[in-house]
């Protein structure tokens, strides 16, 4: 038995964008404009089509239908699976697959949730890095990333383990062709943020599982490297979280046939021993991160200052996350007369800024310092005395 689509709301969810780039796809080429709203196309073994531009069209779902139709019997496979493919024609699909569940494809409720979670950092990550990729993003205060992953759909699971879907928005190319096999990729810089963020996810993904394989051989600075290319540690801790809910990870993109690309789609595969690896560089990467705002109490331990010079550096012992802790700041000329003045009294200091992990040693950055305040009571007791 074959299935047709013949609900109406289901064929206007087809944009005329998505039937064009579907069209050109699979053989058809635009041959000359159809009255005022629609154009023909034909190709070779394909018969002659025509394609709406617009769908402000009274009989639109109809002419969607029609289409269907003929698209399916030229390609030889049923409606459904024509249908499917023309709803996400205009968008770059991103699948996440999670093996190891049921035979039905089933995983517990949970699992299900924490997987369409990461999922979606997983893709917020990429968007954070698609301009200027970092080691860290505070993601909720990127609004490009975060009004992006608002235009972005969940689609529905699919049959073949635990499959997630995310069908992210993409603007068609406005002036379509079909690229010949030897064109390679435009400058990410020169796409639109809508699919900078699906190729950044790509190459952050691939770049992720090289850093991996090298950080086993002994290459310290693998998951440094790879920054460049859009890993972070919240990718790092996203991609983690999606196997450690599977036995192994498969996530794919299959790019919007509005906007055509070299090839079809890209595809990277995980196993479950590279979940540690990836929480071992995301922890890293948010060790050498700035703690902004920091107040730090304690006493300066070393003064170092050039005779020429006018700033100086000291060295504060102060207690950090429970631990006593070296940190080194770079001070101006008054800022330095204080720290001077209470490392000669043994008096205790207050410094504020934001603190850098360097190596196994802490630096404060725009560092703020002043004495600590005498307790006035002691202070008319000793002179009492």
């Amino acid at each position: 038995m074959k299935a047709e689509i013949l609900d109406e709301e289901a064929l206007r969810t087809v944009t005329p964008a998505a039937l064009a780039g579907f069209a050109r796809s699979e053989g058809w080429s635009r041959i000359e404009a159809y009255g005022a709203h629609a154009d023909v196309y034909a190709g070779a073994g394909r018969p002659e089509i025509i394609l709406p531009r617009t769908d402000r069209l009274g009989d639109y779902a109809l002419v969607v239908s029609r289409l269907l139709e003929e698209f399916s019997k030229a390609m030889e496979r049923d409606q459904l699976t024509t249908y499917r493919d023309l709803i996400v024609a205009d968008r770059d699909v991103v699948r996440v697959r999670a093996f190891g569940g049921e035979d039905d494809g089933s995983v517990p409720v949970d699992a299900g949730v924490e997987i369409v979670a990461q999922a979606r950092d997983m893709l917020l990550a990429a968007a954070c890095a698609a301009h200027n990729p970092q080691p860290f993003f505070r993601a909720g205060s990127n609004k490009e990333a975060n009004d992006y992953m608002r235009r972005v759909r969940l689609g529905q699971t699919e049959h073949g383990s635990f499959i997630v879907t995310l069908l992210a928005p993409v603007p068609p190319l406005l002036q379509p062709t079909q690229l010949p096999l030897d064109q390679g990729w435009v400058e990410i810089e020169d796409e639109p943020m809508d699919r900078m963020v699906t190729r950044r996810l790509v190459e952050s993904l691939e770049a992720s599982r090289a850093a991996a394989e090298q950080a086993l051989s002994g290459e310290s600075a693998a998951f440094d490297n790879a920054v460049t290319f859009g890993v972070s540690a919240n990718l790092c801790e996203a991609v983690a979280g999606l196997i450690e809910q599977s036995q192994a990870l498969e996530i794919s993109v299959t790019w919007a046939k509005t906007r055509p690309t070299p090839e079809a789609y890209r595809k990277i595969g995980f196993s479950k021993s590279d979940s540690e690896i990836f929480r071992e560089a995301a922890r890293n990467f948010r060790l050498r991160q700035p703690k902004e705002n920091q107040i730090l109490f304690g006493t300066v331990h070393k003064l170092m200052r050039a005779h020429v010079e006018t700033d100086g550096e000291i060295t504060l012992k102060a207690i950090i996350d429970g631990k006593p802790q070296s940190v080194t700041a770079k001070l101006p000329e008054a800022a330095y007369s204080i720290a001077t003045q209470a490392h000669d009294d043994k008096r205790p200091v207050i410094m504020t800024g934001d603190l850098i992990r360097v190596g196994q040693r802490w630096r404060m950055e725009s560092p703020n310092i002043r004495e600590f305040p005498a307790d006035d009571s002691a202070e008319e007791d000793a002179a009492e005395t």
